[in-house]
């Protein structure tokens, strides 16, 4: 579903503490933007309305997150999420930082200065036509940029609820230097434990009774 612009999307953002209006800048630069920069980095690749980010940000203080997603109409519903998480967890937004940025073009922003320790995929685009396979996030194209900034045996947490992707996933990986730990084609097999944080689109597809999909790849030397 195509989300309606708002002109006031871009406005609030920009008067928002931890959201980055040009990524580039921030190259090389980003553990040192964290008021604990020493933390481990955990990255969501397109993270849509942030639900599972915000949350994961505000439950777990010793981290520091960056969400990346292309839209400043979905960054923005993200924005608030964060703001609701940590105002219920009674602490400042110290330890999250969001962006607009196209993830094809990841190497102007994270680069091995950058060092992360885990990476989230979740329910991203699955481009099904063969001619677009290649705009796929767990391509293995888009992976050789990734292992650019994800640290050996880094993990990568990858969600999906289409067949095709989930299946030709796993061959990316493999092709990218990645060894898969753990695969799931029913990961919840109808039972989702209650602590779980569930993505907007992950209820949805709950809701009708798909399957969701999952992968753990962990990065290879």
């Amino acid at each position: 579903m195509r989300m309606r612009r708002k002109p006031w999307a871009r406005p609030e953002l920009a008067a928002c503490p931890f959201f980055v209006d040009y990524a580039p800048d921030m190259l090389g630069r980003w553990k040192e933007s964290f008021a604990r920069p020493d933390q481990p980095l955990f990255i969501e690749l397109g993270c849509g309305k942030g639900a599972f980010l915000a949350h994961e940000a505000a439950l777990h203080p010793e981290r520091n997150y960056l969400a990346i997603d292309l839209k400043s109409e979905v960054l923005v519903i993200a924005k608030r999420a964060a703001e609701r998480e940590f105002d219920l967890a009674g602490r400042p937004v110290d330890n999250l930082l969001a962006m607009s940025w196209d993830i094809e073009r990841i190497p102007q922003i994270l680069d091995a200065r950058d060092m992360a320790d885990t990476l989230y995929i979740n329910f991203p685009n699955p481009w099904p036509k063969p001619k677009h396979w290649k705009r796929r996030l767990t391509h293995p194209r888009q992976l050789s940029l990734y292992r650019a900034f994800l640290r050996d045996g880094g993990m990568v947490y990858f969600k999906t609820d289409d067949d095709e992707l989930f299946q030709d996933s796993q061959r990316y990986f493999a092709q990218a230097g990645f060894e898969l730990v753990r695969v799931e084609a029913d990961y919840y097999a109808g039972n989702v434990p209650q602590d779980v944080v569930l993505t907007e689109h992950e209820q949805m597809f709950l809701n009708r009774g798909l399957a969701v999909h999952y992968i753990e790849a962990r990065k290879m030397p």
